[in-house]
């Protein structure tokens, strides 16, 4: 009899330990099984083997016929588990697909790949040629390079040297929408060798998926968002965060990682090469990399050749005079909109806020639309005729009058991207419109028209921030951002930084070197030093300038943040729990600086009152050791969190 030590995949296993099961059969380190945990049967994995124990175990269910999971996995999750602390049954769920048919597993046709073919790509620039000179060890690599400067070029060309070399790539994207375009952009050069692997596939392709990654005997190009970094792909040769500044980069769920972190442990347990690509790279990541010499590449030329620079324009929103036509679109935009049509060229429309009206009141006595759990406002879905909350879902009807006076006038405040969309069908009645954002269904997914606005057979798309990443589109002319102040005045340390991202990003979807490019950006604030660092594309500027500020008032990159979140039936109860632990934690003599008790920014949630702690440290462990002091419930953390809110 042969005893193993075994993860298992189940949210309802806790423990911080793996356990321990028998077998008849001699099975490999790295083995997926299935066992019983209480009553259900699940997924495991062999992490170990142990002596016999002392106490009575149950035997293994299943070994499934499937090669073992490549050792760094293991280890990556092992290492995972002390950095990032959550119970084994969460991290088992990073590793394991929810389900393995035995269907799928029989499926396993030979792989027969051919060469990578690079001979139809546009030849290389100076600069792209001096920066894969100088990526020539294994080590982390921050790719400074402006958009449009061929950073994926770039992925392209180091992806087949790793497959030269008998090695596999992991390409990753902050958002699922963009795999669309980089597996377009991989497959014709890699072919079959691409796989995509994500959430939103059907579960029959994203097992398969795993399924090719996990048994492929030649060298493999796998993409996906940051879960993708789990997969288990054999011989490693290479890692890419592409747009590595973006939050979606953080997982907001246990295990709570930061995948720059993560990959560069999974980088150095494979001896692969890391590239952090951005246009806006993190300030951490740039901080981190100057500080430890790590290598700094900028590409500040255009793959496409140099062309004008866009014409960047800039509205006052004070001055309602220049919006004669619409209240979201002022007239120099629509102007600069119906030019592009005419030139049959594309436009894209920029507002971070879903739906059709962020705030519901009532004109007679001032009630507003909020949600009874969160007590937040409800944001009107004029597609549904409906209100919901955007943080838990709550949904309601749109009531005919106040329910407090009882008068019929509802008004609609802030509007939100379904909003724009009927604004610009009655302002361009024969454009092709087309809205992108996260309140999509599966139909309406930009991946899923991806090649369609590609063609130009869009005219006019609106949309949310996943627009502004990392999209090439040959015929977008046309930039038009109807408030960019909506994260610059949010209550936390990271608004600037995230300004200055999104607003450079969003305008480096124009001016690539395809057409000449024109934006219209909307603003309360047109003489902000961000938004003109980030039209100036200032960087180092802004850089220099945001650091000086984080020092001062002792935030990251000059220290490491926990932030510890109690919920309570009332506010009083949080508040007084919240200083309960805030003076235990100062007794226990943690070398951390400890401020608040704060209110959450979303003070109520799902019916319960939230107040936080944030805690400062400049030795990352005494966070951890925090982590394992906070009372066992009544409390949730995050460590490393890239905001406060």
């Amino acid at each position: 009899m042969y005893f193993y030590l075994i993860w298992v995949r189940s949210s309802r296993y806790h423990g911080s330990d793996p356990l321990t099961y028998s077998s008849s059969e001699n099975l490999k380190v790295g083995s997926i099984v299935q066992v019983e945990l209480q009553k259900d049967t699940v997924m495991g994995l062999i992490i170990g083997t142990s002596g016999q124990p002392r106490f009575k175990t149950k035997s293994i269910v299943h070994a499934y016929p499937l090669p073992a999971l490549p050792l760094h996995l293991i280890k990556l999750s092992q290492w995972l588990q002390t950095y990032y602390p959550a119970p084994l049954g969460i991290i088992g769920q990073q590793l394991m697909p929810a389900q393995l048919a035995a269907k799928q597993i029989a499926h396993q046709p030979e792989q027969q790949f051919t060469a990578p073919d690079l001979t139809a790509l546009p030849p290389l620039t100076t600069e792209q040629r001096a920066a894969l000179a100088a990526i020539d060890a294994a080590d982390t690599y921050l790719l400074h390079g402006k958009t449009g400067s061929g950073k994926t070029r770039l992925y392209i060309e180091l992806a087949a040297r790793a497959v030269a070399t008998g090695k596999s790539a992991i390409i990753l994207t902050p958002e699922i929408s963009l795999t669309s375009q980089l597996a377009k952009n991989f497959r014709a050069v890699f072919g079959d060798r691409v796989i995509v692997l994500h959430s939103q596939q059907a579960p029959s392709e994203r097992q398969r998926a795993w399924l090719d990654s996990l048994q492929a005997s030649q060298p493999v190009i796998l993409i996906g968002p940051r879960s993708a970094l789990f997969s288990p792909v054999a011989r490693l040769g290479l890692i890419v965060l592409d747009e590595a500044h973006e939050a979606a980069y953080k997982q907001d769920q246990a295990p709570q990682y930061q995948t720059n972190r993560v990959a560069a442990s999974l980088a150095q347990l494979t001896r692969a090469t890391l590239i952090l690509g951005s246009a806006t790279p993190a300030i951490n990541d740039y901080f981190l990399a100057a500080r430890k010499n790590k290598p700094i590449i900028n590409l500040f030329q255009l793959a496409q050749g140099e062309h004008p620079a866009s014409k960047v324009t800039l509205v006052d929103m004070k001055d309602r005079a220049l919006f004669p036509r619409s209240s979201y679109l002022s007239q120099p935009l629509i102007n600069a909109v119906k030019q592009a049509l005419a030139r049959g060229e594309q436009s894209l429309l920029y507002l971070n806020r879903r739906g059709t009206a962020r705030l519901v009141m009532c004109e007679s006595c001032g009630w507003q639309a909020t949600c009874p759990h969160c007590d937040i406002p409800l944001t009107y879905h004029g597609d549904k005729h409906e209100l919901r909350c955007h943080s838990c879902d709550y949904h309601a009807s749109l009531p005919n009058n106040c329910p407090v006076c009882a008068h019929p006038s509802i008004l609609f405040k802030t509007a939100g991207t379904k909003a724009i969309v009927d604004e610009v069908a009655k302002l361009f009645p024969n454009a092709r419109i087309a809205r992108f954002d996260t309140d999509n269904n599966r139909a309406e997914r930009f991946e899923a028209h991806y090649e369609a606005v590609h063609r130009g057979e869009v005219d006019i798309l609106i949309g949310t921030q996943l627009l502004a990443k990392g999209l090439d589109l040959p015929k977008l002319s046309t930039l038009g951002v109807l408030l960019a102040d909506t994260s610059l005045y949010m209550p936390d340390f990271s608004a600037e930084e995230r300004t200055f991202q999104l607003i450079s990003q969003v305008l480096g979807r124009i001016g690539r070197g395809h057409v000449a490019g024109t934006a219209i950006i909307q603003t309360y604030h047109t003489d902000h030093p961000i938004l003109a660092a980030a039209i100036a594309g200032d960087y180092l500027g802004f850089y220099e300038s945001e650091l000086k500020t984080r020092q001062q008032f002792l935030f990251p990159p000059y220290c490491y943040l926990l932030k510890l979140t109690c919920r309570r039936a009332t506010s009083r109860s949080a508040e007084l729990a919240a200083t309960k632990l805030k003076h235990a934690i100062q007794a226990e003599g943690f070398k951390v600086r400890v401020e608040g008790p704060a209110p959450a920014f979303y003070e109520k949630f799902q019916a319960k009152f939230q107040w936080q702690l944030v805690v400062k440290a400049v030795d990352r462990p005494e966070l951890i050791k925090i982590i394992a002091f906070l009372p066992s419930s009544g409390w949730s953390f995050d460590i490393d969190p890239i905001d406060l809110l």
